[in-house]
């Protein structure tokens, strides 16, 4: 795993030195995926639903192109509310860092830059993936290849429902990436339970889900990540008949107005919010503060077995 110059939040270094367990949250929620001033209030539910699970949130940012690992509420407000904040993925780090940007990490970054720092579980809502039409436009996430090689447990809802889910499985399987259901043998949608496909394995408990990072580190073998798929009860998701006909009319939309790459996702989303009338918002929101609860739970698992996640203060 590369080198990052990181500064550490004083709560997170607090943590690090007490061997308090850590759970790293993405910016991109923040600046990016959720609307104004919701996006404010959700991420400050985010870290309080690690706190009440017994880990301490290390939410992942830069500000005047400062990696930051654990952002103070100021911080966070001000990628809530700023205009213009960059969205970063892994390979936009060091332009951002070297052009002062502040930025928004996404999957790919949070998890590059947790890893870097020693945080084992990283929650967030849905995965990138796959997009449809991918054979064509060769459109796929850069969160699939970072996870190849970034040892972390991904905590997400399964890829967002508006990708090409089967396409993104076969993905993470040609590059060795763990995929378990938790509590399912299916991997989940998103905004719906069942995203359609099978998976593998199935883990039950956070301390199953430790005995697994212990056991990968005990073997040295296989440097990816694990993506756990916390899918939503039944009873919570999105109406299956509703989505369905909301992601039908979006993907039109995409094709008529021409959106592509970094574009494809947001507008979608805010093609439910508004379609759903912000139904498949509270979707979202409930979507990642369960997987923030379950991540706690599981660094809380595994701190005692991982001195802390493998954290050491710099001399």
């Amino acid at each position: 795993m590369g080198r990052f110059s990181i500064r550490y939040g004083d709560h997170v270094t607090r943590a690090r030195r007490d061997g308090h367990p850590v759970v790293a949250l993405e910016s991109t929620i923040v600046s990016h995926g959720l609307p104004r001033p919701d996006n404010l209030r959700v991420a400050r539910e985010i870290e309080q639903a690690v706190r009440d699970n017994g880990a301490v949130p290390a939410t992942i940012g830069m500000i005047g192109g400062e990696l930051v690992v654990g952002l103070d509420d100021a911080q966070i407000e001000h990628l809530a509310g700023a205009d213009g904040v960059a969205k970063l993925s892994v390979r936009d780090l060091a332009l951002g860092a070297a052009t002062g940007a502040d930025g928004a990490t996404t999957v790919a970054a949070t998890s590059a830059v947790a890893a870097a720092a020693g945080i084992g579980v990283f929650a967030t809502g849905g995965l990138g993936g796959v997009h449809r039409e991918a054979s064509t436009t060769f459109d796929e996430s850069a969160d699939l290849t970072t996870l190849a090689r970034t040892p972390i447990v991904v905590v997400c809802a399964g890829v967002k429902s508006i990708l090409d889910v089967g396409a993104t499985l076969e993905r993470l399987e040609t590059l060795g990436v763990a995929v378990a259901g938790y509590g399912t043998r299916r991997f989940p949608g998103f905004f719906v339970t069942d995203g359609g496909h099978d998976v593998d394995w199935q883990l039950d408990s956070p301390a199953q889900v430790a005995a697994v990072m212990q056991a990968r580190e005990d073997h040295g073998v296989g440097a990816g990540a694990l993506v756990l798929g916390n899918p939503l009860p039944a009873d919570e998701q999105l109406d299956r008949e509703l989505h369905d006909r909301t992601l039908a009319e979006g993907l039109d939309m995409l094709a008529r107005d021409g959106v592509t790459g970094k574009a494809v996702t947001p507008f979608l989303l805010s093609h439910f919010h508004s379609s759903t009338e912000g139904r498949s918002l509270e979707v979202n929101v409930r979507i990642i503060l369960r997987n923030a609860a379950l991540a706690a739970q599981i660094a809380a698992a595994a701190t005692p077995a991982h001195t802390a996640l493998g954290f050491s203060l710099p001399a």
